[in-house]
């Protein structure tokens, strides 16, 4: 009989990777996040110029993958533009996404 392999996480590392899949989960945000993964600092108005919804959508979906983690911002003059934070947990979902 086969052995199970168990789950070699922690209660916190699970919760960590459920909600940066959840952020990923949503259709807009996963849109975002592939218009990211090619590179730069856009803004909002181009992210939502390229994704198609408002700037007020855009930026609420921005807002929230920013205080998640996956996202971190800068300011340019009047514009706050975004970049994908590369770290172990981003480059993982990174590597999901772009396999799929």
């Amino acid at each position: 009989m086969a052995q199970k392999n168990k789950i070699q996480f922690s209660e916190e590392e699970l919760t960590e990777k459920a909600r940066i899949f959840a952020m990923a989960g949503d259709e807009v945000r996963l849109k975002i996040l592939c218009y990211l993964f090619e590179g730069g600092e856009p803004c909002v108005s181009e992210i939502s110029e390229k994704i198609g919804k408002s700037i007020a959508a855009t930026s609420h979906h921005l807002q929230l993958m920013q205080q998640s983690g996956l996202l971190y911002t800068e300011r340019k003059g009047n514009n706050i533009c975004y970049k994908f934070n590369e770290n172990k947990r981003t480059k993982e979902l990174k590597k999901i996404i772009c396999e799929l």
